[in-house]
């Protein structure tokens, strides 16, 4: 059968659906789906380091760095009054948003 003969008799019938992901949660490559969106659901955690901010959190972690407030709500009872005093080693918990 060639192209034209394809065209001429099959181009009425709609194309295939595109695959749908495994119910297990991989991808085309075996890469775990749902990964990225449980642990953002969940929250996840984030040990500060030597040059950190909350801003630089936010901005790596939510493409944002405005979003800063949120990473500070959420963990005002281990960094005090000021946002701006985090230490090295802190557990922070970055929630999802």
């Amino acid at each position: 059968m060639g192209l034209l003969d394809f065209l001429n008799n099959e181009g009425d019938k709609k194309p295939a659906a595109p695959a749908q992901p495994a119910a297990g949660g991989t991808d085309f490559f075996g890469n775990n789906n749902n990964a990225a969106a449980d642990s953002t659901a969940a929250g996840s955690t984030y040990t500060v380091v030597s040059g950190d901010s909350l801003s630089k959190i936010a901005k790596n972690h939510y493409g944002d760095a405005a979003k800063w407030h949120q990473i500070y709500e959420a963990n005002k009872a281990i960094i005090g009054s000021n946002p701006d005093h985090i230490e090295v080693g802190q557990e922070l918990t970055l929630p999802s948003i």
